[in-house]
Parts: structure tokens; C-alpha cells; sequence
């Protein structure tokens, strides 16, 4: 739970000296500048993308945010969550490291295509890319996260609380919509960030899991960065009409951080902003569609066999908790 006091200053974070995280689409919006915040605090950050010259890019600008004398550092790793050959080339490269200490499952569809597209894997693409992506890559790195009793966070919507969409077709072989495949793609999100979090503990693995939402935040209301967020000036104007209710991708970030590194956040348990919509990070309550240990439990068997990953819980269970040199 969050201090007596609230006192966590989400611009003044704890020093993050020696602690890896490794966030999914990091190129731009939530996941650069949740990176850029990451590494201001001293954390070695790996900035994932599928485009490589998008993610250089992004990686100059957040290093010259940094400065030269930055206290943090960052590396760069290839990684398309809706593919899950590239899934596995990715977790494997990472793998190969020391432990980890925090995963960021940011990447994602946020603006589907009208009509159903599948991947090259066969799955609905939002489905892949926002879920299964995700659940084969946190499988694929639990035993480094249980080497340095790290955390995961899921990245889910306020959109499930005003739409409940059951995914009792998550590839939505009938009747898809747009909005209705990203609706269900974050409801499956949170339900299996929740079972993870039974599951881990069930098996007495050293890592936490955590679901975060960004509230409503905007490019628009965001300040620019070549290559990273360069709105026009339509969506300036359109976005500053609604800014009583919408923030900047910045401050959106903010209870995706406080998720994945304050020592006070439970496994389990629920982050976004104060005011739903914006403000700052604080513990919240998801959606009732997403906290139905049932339909969790359905989900969670759909994306093993979509994927084909189990994840190995008993191996996390026995790794040995390295000790920070």
C-alpha cells in the first residue's frame, strides 16, 4: 500500500543506481518517457522496439534529455511483441544477462486497424501485440526476474471500466470492431497481470506482479521531442480543449513507474492516476470484468496454449535471489 502519507514525488525518484528494467515499446509515448524517468534515477534501462531506426532515434533523443553526464544508462534490444519468434530471439538475448529488476509491458495498439488482421503467428493483431506478447515474454524472463526479486507491470486502460467487453472470443473470430479488440485485449491484460500475481505467489516465486493505467494522456498535451512526439498543431489545439480531463504522455507515465519501483507497491495490486483520468500515481480499483479469478483463470489457460509458453514457476520457486554487488 502507498505510504501513510503519500509522500512519493513521482519527479524525485528513489535512486535507481544498480536496478535493470527492460520496457516494451520504448520508442515513443508511455514506454520513452517512463524510460527516460527510469534512467534520470540512475536505472539501467533496455528500450525495446521493432523498428531499428525508430529506436536509435528514440535512444539519441532520451540520451540528450539525459546529458552527457546522465546517471543512468541505456541499451537497446529488438523486440516486435507480435511476433513471438521475435518474442523469444528477444527474452533469450536478455536472458543472458544478470537478473532483472523490473519488466514494463507497455507496447501496444492503441488505434486498431478497422478490419481483423492476424500476424504472422495466425493471431488477431492487437491480441498479439498487446497480450500474447507479452504473457510469452514475462514467461520467458520469470527466472531473471526471481533472480533479483523483481516485479512486472501490466499496462491496462480506464476503457474497461466503461466498456466490459467478455473476451470469450479473444481472437474475435466474429463480430470485430476496432475499438472493441483493443477493449478486450486490455481487459485480458489486467485479468492475467491478477492471475499472474495469484500464481506467483501460489508457487512462492520472489517476483511480484502489478497492473497500471495511464489515465488519459495525449501526445498533444505532451511536450515535443524530434523524433519521439511531434504533434501538429490540430491535435495541439484539439488536445489543450481537453485539458481538464486529459495529461501529458509524461505524467501518464508516472503510475507505470511507481508500479514497477516503489517498495510499497504490492503484488497485485492496482495503479493510476488520483483523479482517474490524471493526476498524480496512486492505488486504485480495477475494473469488476478484470478481477474475476474464473474468467482470469480462462484467459490465463487461452494464452498458454496461443503461445505455447508455460511458465516455468517451479524454476522461478528454486532460483536463488542474487546478491547486489
Amino acid at each position: 500500500m502507498p505510504r501513510r502519507d503519500d509522500d512519493w514525488d513521482p519527479e524525485r525518484l528513489p535512486d535507481l543506481g544498480g536496478r535493470r528494467y527492460l520496457i516494451t515499446g520504448s520508442n515513443k509515448g508511455l514506454g520513452f518517457f517512463a524510460a527516460l524517468q527510469l534512467a534520470t534515477a540512475g536505472a539501467h534501462v533496455v528500450m525495446t522496439g521493432r523498428n531499428p531506426n525508430r529506436l536509435a532515434a528514440a535512444r539519441g533523443a532520451l540520451m540528450r534529455q539525459l546529458g552527457d553526464a546522465g546517471p543512468g544508462t541505456v541499451e537497446t534490444l529488438l523486440l516486435d511483441t507480435s511476433n513471438l519468434g521475435s518474442v523469444r530471439a528477444a527474452a533469450a538475448t536478455a536472458r543472458g544477462r544478470r537478473g532483472l529488476d523490473g519488466l514494463l509491458l507497455n507496447a501496444g495498439i492503441v488505434h486498431p486497424p478497422k478490419t481483423r488482421e492476424l500476424t504472422a503467428d495466425g493471431h488477431e493483431v492487437v491480441l498479439a501485440t498487446n497480450v500474447l506478447g507479452h504473457f510469452a515474454l514475462a514467461g520467458e524472463l520469470l527466472t531473471s526476474l526471481a533472480a533479483a526479486g523483481g516485479r512486472m507491470v501490466w499496462v491496462g486502460s480506464m476503457a474497461t471500466s466503461l466498456w466490459s467487453y467478455d473476451p470469450e472470443d479473444p481472437e474475435l473470430e466474429n463480430g470485430y470492431t476496432g475499438w472493441r479488440a483493443y477493449v478486450q485485449s486490455k481487459v485480458m491484460t489486467a485479468a492475467v497481470g491478477f492471475e499472474a500475481a495469484r500464481r506467483l505467489a501460489a508457487a512462492g516465486v520472489a517476483v511480484e506482479s502489478v497492473v497500471a493505467h495511464p489515465g488519459y494522456s495525449t501526445s498533444g498535451r505532451t511536450r515535443g521531442i524530434q523524433g519521439v512526439n511531434e504533434p501538429s498543431r490540430g491535435k495541439r489545439f484539439t488536445a489543450n480543449l481537453q485539458a481538464a480531463v486529459a495529461q501529458s504522455k509524461e505524467r501518464g507515465a508516472w503510475p507505470l513507474v511507481r508500479a514497477l519501483v516503489d517498495p510499497a507497491a504490492e503484488n497485485g495490486s492496482f495503479w493510476g492516476p488520483g483523479l482517474v483520468a490524471r493526476g498524480a500515481p496512486r492505488t486504485a480499483t480495477s475494473s469488476k470484468i478484470t478481477r474475476d479469478p474464473e474468467r482470469a483463470a480462462r484467459l490465463w489457460e487461452f494464452c498458454e496454449e496461443a503461445t505455447r509458453v508455460a511458465w516455468p514457476l517451479e524454476q522461478a520457486a528454486r532460483t536463488r535471489r542474487r546478491v547486489r554487488g
